[in-house]
């Protein structure tokens, strides 16, 4: 199985990086994790001409065959285990493997919205595009344990 992340800027806080780390390994015994980091569009031009630059650079990493999910506030909230059925669906669908996008700092290019497969919302909340990384490794993990009936999830 493998789960590949496209997601604009690198991260740089040493304490997530220490936790996207941490997740990474652990979801390392489940699936082949691959993080792609693209260039970010710098904050002194337009929303717009940024949100197009990024979703140009997203798009060139995504297969055509790829079953694609995109984290969006204007997307679905779901429960850990509907993320969990979610996911082992998809992987099933995407000959074990799925492609999940995160927006910059603008959020997402309405052309990788309209690619997305499935659009998933962490909640009302807004998070920076880095914290969602984390985060979404954490769920990630979470779903496997779910699928598999191992204790993690409560």
């Amino acid at each position: 199985m493998k789960v590949k992340i496209i997601c604009p800027g690198k991260i740089r806080e040493k304490w997530l990086i220490g936790g996207i780390d941490e997740y990474k390994k652990r979801l390392s015994k489940y699936t082949n994790l691959e993080i792609i980091e693209v260039a970010d569009a710098p904050d002194s031009i337009p929303c717009a001409k940024a949100l197009e630059e990024e979703g140009e650079r997203i798009l060139a990493k995504v297969n055509p065959q790829d079953v694609v999910w995109v984290m969006d506030l204007h997307g679905k909230l779901m429960t850990s285990e509907e993320i969990s059925q979610a996911l082992i669906k998809d992987l099933e669908i995407g000959g074990s493997s799925i492609t999940v996008v995160i927006g910059g700092s603008n959020g997402l290019s309405p052309d990788v919205v309209k690619r997305a497969n499935r659009r998933i919302c962490f909640g009302n909340i807004t998070l920076t595009h880095q914290m969602t990384r984390l985060i979404l490794l954490e769920q990630i993990y979470r779903g496997f344990k779910i699928y598999n009936g191992e204790k993690y999830h409560k």
